[in-house]
């Protein structure tokens, strides 16, 4: 019987899982794929010669994550690569503004859209110098991070307070209005805000395009040379090497609960796994509360909750091999990005939204695009580029703002349209992109939820990051922490603070809280056994994890 079960063989529960072998625990992790990964896999089959990740790409989150550095993935053979330049904007006129590892090149870009605009950025560095260290702090620790909240709200205190608290309670739009005259600026806050699903004029986008405007140039977007899985691969070997267990194409169907616990959980295959210790999951929230936890064990209140959860948008990712690198009008600016955002303006940018927010398939979609060889030189061979775009689309389609009468089914005619539609924003700021298009994949909402269970409908953030469902919001009123009202049972998935992104805390904070609330029961059941030694009694180990003499 293990100490523990992993549901999910993501980042997170492998995570969850090494940390808890660290501190001697047996493990099994359970994943229903057959490959362990979750979101961070790569493979070839966009083109044999051709390395493409298949979901997560750049993980910047991970280069700042405390948790991952800790782990020595190094050891394991993990290596990490930078693109050039961290992201670009291009707009059609040939314009770029470019994220630089650098601030001064970065300001100097920004100089050229508006006389100021240097000195505007210069001020937003500034203030990450001062507070930047415990935000990162606060993200990824336990809900609620008391000392590094502490820290900050000295710090705060310190470098201006209240007026800093308004900044990052802004809208992204009002944000960058305020600090930038010209586009540049505007458009790097606005578009890293919209990684998430963070319209210009939601509240709290503007804090969070600083802050992974600030990660970025601080840690750069790097990628795990050889492809995404290249992270999951290192994080299988250390815990294996650990006496850790994974075992893949094995569905979880329920979490076991006898007197409130979490003792064993139970396969599709039809295997019951007991557990001595706890049970962590790395599954969305819905999947978990009602699903795999029965909902008589759950409080009414929770599964009233959970009615008003709200995922993140929908997502829709094209996957291509290109035979020539892309042809950007703005040139080497764009062409040495990593990451490049495309979006003509912030106009665009909040039309995108507002379509979205109506429930109509975008007619200008805002992309993502990746440049991976760019990035790491091994992904693909010399003078090509392994490149990818994702955008986003509504979870129920009401309406096509295109011409393609785009429903929401995405069958084979959908899949196909949309996807040319993507190309022919690529086209806008690329001219003769789709000439050098050798092959390409698509990956549809529906595709995506059948390759990992945790993307339901495509949502790629494990919920809404709107300020309504984060911190003790997350996932649901009054919750925040990875503890569950079923005893010995873990959310550790990014559907718990601090949310999505590739960087483990979610699984590391369940590991931490599975640990620190089993210390009092090996005490007891130490207590309990030198005393039944002491009486000539044998000891055993009931399926509750609890003692019981026989």
């Amino acid at each position: 019987m293990p100490d523990a079960v992993v549901i999910g063989a993501g980042p997170n529960g492998l995570v969850a899982a090494n940390l808890l072998a660290d501190a001697g625990w047996s493990v099994e992790v359970l994943e229903a794929q057959d490959e362990p990964g979750g979101a961070v896999r790569s493979d070839r089959g966009v083109h044999p010669d051709y390395v493409s990740d298949v979901f997560s790409a750049f993980y910047p989150l991970a280069a700042a994550s405390p948790i991952l550095s800790r782990l020595d993935l190094h050891e394991e053979g993990l290596h990490w690569s930078h693109a050039p330049s961290v992201l670009a904007h291009p707009l059609s006129d040939g314009r770029c503004a470019v994220l630089e590892r650098h601030r001064t090149s970065t300001a100097s870009g920004l100089e050229k859209f508006a006389p100021g605009d240097a000195l505007a950025w210069d001020h937003l560095c500034d203030i990450w110098d001062r507070i930047g260290a415990d935000i990162v702090d606060a993200l990824f620790t336990p809900f609620p991070p008391i000392r590094s909240t502490a820290r900050l709200a000295a710090r705060l205190r310190a470098a201006g307070g209240l007026r800093l608290a308004r900044m990052m309670v802004l809208p992204v739009r009002r944000l960058a209005e305020e600090e930038f005259r010209g586009e540049g600026g505007r458009l790097l806050l606005a578009g890293n805000a919209l990684h998430a699903d963070l319209a210009p004029e939601a509240a709290g986008s503007g804090g969070f395009g600083w802050l992974m405007s600030m990660l970025g140039q601080a840690q750069g977007f790097p990628v795990p040379v050889g492809g995404a899985g290249a992270l999951t691969d290192a994080l299988v070997r250390r815990l294996q090497r650990r006496g850790g267990v994974v075992r893949c194409g094995e569905r979880v169907v329920e979490v076991t609960v006898r007197s409130g616990r979490a003792v064993a959980v139970r396969t599709a295959a039809g295997e019951t796994v007991p557990v001595n210790r706890a049970v962590l999951a790395d599954v969305a929230v819905p999947a978990l509360y009602g699903e795999l936890v029965a909902p008589q064990h759950l409080p009414s209140q929770l599964l009233d909750d959970m009615r008003r959860f709200q995922w993140d948008w929908a997502t829709f990712k094209v996957d291509w091999a290109l035979s020539g690198p892309v042809p950007w009008t703005a040139g080497e600016p764009a062409a040495g990005a990593g990451t490049v955002h495309l979006a003509d303006g912030m106009d665009e940018l909040t039309r995108f939204s507002a379509q979205l927010s109506m429930r109509e398939v975008p007619d200008r979609p805002f992309l993502l695009f990746g440049q991976m060889t760019t990035a790491d030189a091994s992904r693909s061979p010399a003078g090509t580029e392994s490149a990818w775009a994702y955008t986003h689309v509504p979870h129920h389609v009401r309406g096509d703002a295109g011409d393609d009468g785009i429903t929401g089914t995405w069958d084979a005619r959908e899949q196909e349209a949309f996807a040319d539609r993507m190309e022919e924003q690529v086209e806008r700021f690329a001219p003769g992109f789709r000439s050098i298009v050798r092959a390409r994949r698509i990956l549809a909402p529906t595709t995506l939820e059948a390759m990992d269970a945790n993307l339901r409908r495509g949502a790629i953030n494990s919920g809404t990051t709107a300020m309504h469902q984060q911190l003790f919001f997350r996932p649901v009123p009054g919750t925040g922490r990875p503890e569950t009202p079923v005893e010995g049972l873990y959310l550790a998935s990014a559907g718990a603070h601090p949310g999505g992104g590739v960087h483990g805390a979610p699984g590391a904070n369940a590991a931490r809280a599975a640990l620190r609330s089993s210390r009092p029961l090996r005490r007891a059941l130490s207590r309990a056994q030198s005393a039944l030694a002491g009486r000539g009694a044998r000891a055993v180990s009931g399926p509750e994890g609890l003692p019981r003499t026989g």
